[in-house]
């Protein structure tokens, strides 16, 4: 008699068994549960899985990726935690209560993300419950911080408060948000689900790189001025990188949310995209299954069951920095905003409840992350902004700082992510400090991020200078090493950062940056910027003035293994 073969589940299945299985929001009480009897208590499908709903997943050993098998580092008894914070909103009574909670349950430091998030570390099972029940008392939460659910909905961080801004649009990013995080019928999405509403002129919510990304346009008809959005789709970074396709839709204030919900719908029905857990984005609707802009909207169109208008015209930014920092005029007159700096997005709890006092004592007590991992204080009376300006410096949190200072992005790394090939932050640091050193009057805006493996949760597709972690071998050693992508943009010139054949180990990377830099001043042509002046010189050449001579190409994709789609913020 035949033996029937078992046939092993894929990654894609498991994960999708189980989610069809439990909705990890309903399930709370198995958390307290694990709380009262420990971390060995923990099933499998909870630690790989249904954590990540509730914003948590498990933290890395400290080796990273090369640390463990099958593409995935070993794991502590502890976990990372992201606190979802909408459109960058926060007042000071809730970063207190994250400051709070940072130094009593994650060692007193915490990162801000990519995507206006909080993330703490170190946070155990025993505590987690506190942790849930003290953000959810002081306005904040963790749902849908992680997870094949949508992510933190991001805006821009001076909404309502910037001069130049076409409307406050931050009123759709806390509608999506209430409409999707926690909502049930939006549980189980194939992957992540990334939005971004803004109505700024700079994009600094950087539509071009998220599922949805909605930017708010005035269009005029029959002399009447309507503010509506332009909508772009399926952006996305990650291992293989896709910006967002821009439809020929005016979306009007009032469809938003339809809109949004019907693309949150199509990507959930969309079985080809839940076969394959590292290709599970909308974007690879356009990357693998042959999808177009007008494929895409029509599917839209008849599931809101109504046509959209045609697209107006729009002004993409050209060459603007989106970083938000120093002193602004804001909307209101007599008022600033002032936008510090935190160095690759490392804040310690005493940094957190010092800036909170400072917004009280210098403002209304209203403060906003962003996507570059900064911090803002809004509605500052204009006579108060230096000294505000003053007092922030002196905890760390530079107004101003060099060009190298403020374009610095970092991911988490090997320090606490499974996913990370090296160690990110202390790097970043210790590189700014050297290019300050080395640099100093360097006055070009650049975007210098760096992250850890290949799945860009430090988004080095669409920096200046993106370096990409890799390992090199010296002797018998595996050593830390960064492989360089140079002309990222995004905007008016959007473009994805050209692999340019080029890797070091670590410890020579400033060198690298300080002769393809010293090279730029050298040979610029009048007012050309860092991305005219890449864009004007082929790999070779750009590979040459990096190293200092002409030097073959190595390949980009050298890794010690293979790395699964990482969990980016």
């Amino acid at each position: 008699m035949a033996q029937t073969e078992t046939v092993k589940e894929t990654k894609a299945q498991r994960v999708e068994r189980l989610k069809r299985e439990k909705n990890p929001w309903e399930a709370l009480d198995e958390i307290r549960g694990f709380a009262r009897t420990g971390f060995n208590s923990i099933p499998p499908e909870w630690l790989g899985t249904y954590f990540r709903w509730w914003g948590v997943y498990t933290q890395g050993d400290g080796a990273g990726v090369v640390g463990g098998k099958g593409g995935e580092g070993k794991a502590l008894p502890c976990f990372m935690l992201r606190i979802r914070i909408p459109n960058g909103i926060l007042n000071t009574h809730q970063l207190r209560t994250v400051a709070e909670l940072t130094q009593r349950h994650a060692r007193g430091i915490a990162d801000l993300t990519v995507r206006q998030n909080i993330q703490l570390h170190w946070v155990t099972i025993e505590s987690l419950p506190e942790i849930l029940e003290s953000l959810w008392q002081s306005g904040l939460n963790t749902m849908g911080a992680c997870g094949d659910v949508t992510r933190n909905v991001t805006g821009c961080p001076v909404a309502g408060a910037d001069v130049d801004e076409i409307c406050d649009a931050s009123p759709l990013a806390l509608a999506a948000t209430q409409m999707l995080a926690g909502n049930a019928d939006f549980y189980n999405l194939p992957r992540k689900f990334k939005i971004s509403i803004t109505g700024c002129r700079v994009w600094c919510a950087y539509p071009e790189i998220n599922d949805v990304g909605l930017t708010a346009i005035t269009r005029t008809i029959d002399g009447n001025p309507e503010t509506g959005f332009s909508l772009r789709v399926a952006g996305g970074l990650s291992a293989e990188p896709h910006l967002a396709a821009r439809l020929n839709a005016f979306v009007r204030w009032n469809q938003v949310e339809l809109v949004i919900r019907g693309i949150a719908q199509l990507f959930r029905e969309s079985s080809e995209l839940r076969e394959h857990r590292e290709r599970a984005r909308l974007k690879f609707l356009f990357l693998r299954h042959g999808w177009t802009a007008d494929d895409f909207q029509k599917e839209i169109e008849q599931r809101i069951g109504f046509r959209l208008d045609p697209a107006a015209p729009e002004e993409a930014p050209a060459d603007v920095y989106r970083d938000h920092i120093g002193i602004h005029a804001q909307k209101q007159p007599g008022y600033c905003y002032v936008g510090a700096t935190v160095l690759r997005g490392r804040i310690t709890a005493d940094q957190m409840r010092a800036a909170a006092d400072l917004a009280d004592r210098f403002a209304n007590g209203e403060l906003r992350t962003t996507n570059m991992q900064n911090l803002l204080v809004v509605n500052v009376p204009r006579l108060q902004a230096d000294s505000l300006a003053k007092e922030l410096d002196d905890i760390g949190l530079r107004v101003g700082g060099s060009p190298f200072w403020r374009g610095a992005v970092a991911c988490s790394g090997t320090e606490f992510c499974k996913l990370a090939i090296t160690e990110t932050k202390t790097f970043s640091r210790w590189l700014v400090e050297e290019l300050e050193e080395r640099l100093p009057g360097f006055e070009q805006h650049l975007k210098l991020h760096v992250t850890g493996c290949p799945n860009s949760c430090g988004q080095h597709w669409i920096a200046d200078i993106g370096i990409e972690g890799k390992k090199l071998k010296v002797g018998d050693r595996m050593l830390d090493a960064y492989y360089f992508c140079l002309g990222g943009a995004v905007g008016l010139h959007q473009s994805i950062a050209r692999p340019v054949g080029y890797r070091c180990l670590a410890s020579e990377v400033p060198d690298a940056i300080e002769r393809l830099l010293r090279r730029y001043l050298i040979d610029r042509s009048n007012g050309e910027n860092l991305r005219q002046f890449f864009a004007r010189h082929d790999d070779t050449e750009l590979r040459a003035f990096l190293v200092g001579e002409i030097v073959e190409p190595v390949p980009r994709d050298l890794s010690p293994g293979r790395v699964p789609h990482g969990i980016e913020g």
